[in-house]
């Protein structure tokens, strides 16, 4: 697969890792949810909604961070729309 990725949506999200005593860059788990939107067509709309809902039901659900990978990425209208279905689905139900 090649793609295209300015410099500020490949280095933004990256976080360093110690793997037994070797320092890893590894992106956050924000930065892979909006990844996984921008490649929604490459990898299937139900492996990024199940990622969705498991970053969600996580107790370090940061959503302000969330948006702000979607905007580097170019993602964030895409991934606002889900986030108010889910809302509303959820105000339904209750």
């Amino acid at each position: 697969m090649f793609c295209l990725i300015s410099a500020l949506a490949f280095s933004a999200g990256i976080d360093r890792v110690d793997v037994d005593g070797i320092f890893v860059n590894v992106y956050n788990s924000e930065k892979t949810l909006a990844y996984c939107f921008k490649f929604r067509s490459r990898i299937g709309m139900d492996v990024v909604i199940e990622a969705l809902e498991l970053y969600r039901s996580r107790k370090t659900f940061r959503p302000g961070k969330l948006m702000e990978y979607t905007r580097i990425c170019r993602v964030a209208n895409v991934i606002a729309s889900y986030l108010e279905a889910k809302r509303e689905r959820l105000v339904q139900v209750l």
